[in-house]
């Protein structure tokens, strides 16, 4: 009997992370799940077959490609990696330790390097597969309170770029989902009050959080989607944002 397709996902948060196990595991998928919060992958893992925890930060790039190693060993070679994982720092550059420049960059960009190369060549000859990034809108612009965050989200944009350009013609589909909106994440709480202050909408904004933030699991379809679209019709680049967002 042939063995579900594996789906490995770097940062199982409780948002797009979770949606995104749910999403392919309802699929029909098996999910290697790769988070530092072991409690959050236990619970998931108990919750959904077909799903394994693999405790990692992968800011420590020896320790990642050794959880690849056993993801391998343990589930064998992926159909879809998805690269969720995010390191982000909020501040003016005057501000900010210089050094969180590279642990964004470790997080956001090497890190999706170290996972494309170590399974790219088992994908090819297994058929294909997707490499999807979530991204955002800071991959195309530098904005004072992101200083030391957008230049590494515009390296992983680029990245992707270039694994498209290289892998596309192995059948590698490799594409940079932009989501240019907050994420409803539960850490949020469940109203303003409870929200951080760069997050809560104005006073005189005329939409409910249901319409301002955007939805995990509407995300999550969107990375399944991009990730099984037919081979003479792939995106590269694809950016969502919910229907009240000002661009």
């Amino acid at each position: 009997m042939t063995a579900a397709p594996l789906c490995i996902i770097t940062g199982v948060g409780d948002a797009t992370g979770s949606a995104t196990v749910r999403k392919f595991v309802s699929e029909g998928y098996r999910v290697a799940m790769i988070a530092r919060n072991a409690t959050r992958l236990q619970t998931l893992e108990e919750t959904y077959p077909g799903t394994r925890s693999y405790v990692c930060d992968i800011s420590d790039l020896e320790q990642f490609e050794l959880c690849l190693q056993q993801i391998e060993a343990e589930m064998g070679c992926p159909r879809v990696l998805v690269h969720n994982a995010v390191s982000h720092s909020f501040g003016r550059f005057r501000d900010l330790d210089p050094m969180e420049i590279e642990r964004n960059f470790r997080v956001n960009t090497t890190a999706l390097l170290i996972l494309t190369r170590f399974f790219a060549d088992k994908m090819v000859a297994s058929g294909g597969g997707s490499i999807l990034a979530t991204g955002n809108t800071a991959s195309h612009r530098g904005v004072p309170n992101y200083a030391l965050f957008a230049p590494t989200k515009a390296a992983q944009r680029n990245l992707c770029e270039a694994l498209a350009r290289d892998l596309g013609p192995e059948r590698i589909h490799v594409c940079y989902l932009s989501i240019d909106a907050a994420i409803d994440a539960t850490w949020l709480g469940t109203n303003d009050e409870d929200r951080p202050a760069w997050l809560t909408p104005p006073k005189d904004w005329p939409h409910t959080r249901e319409d301002y933030f955007a939805h995990p699991d509407g995300i999550a379809a969107e990375i399944y989607h991009l990730t099984h679209q037919h081979r003479t019709t792939w995106a590269f680049e694809y950016a969502i944002r919910p229907f009240a967002e000002k661009w």
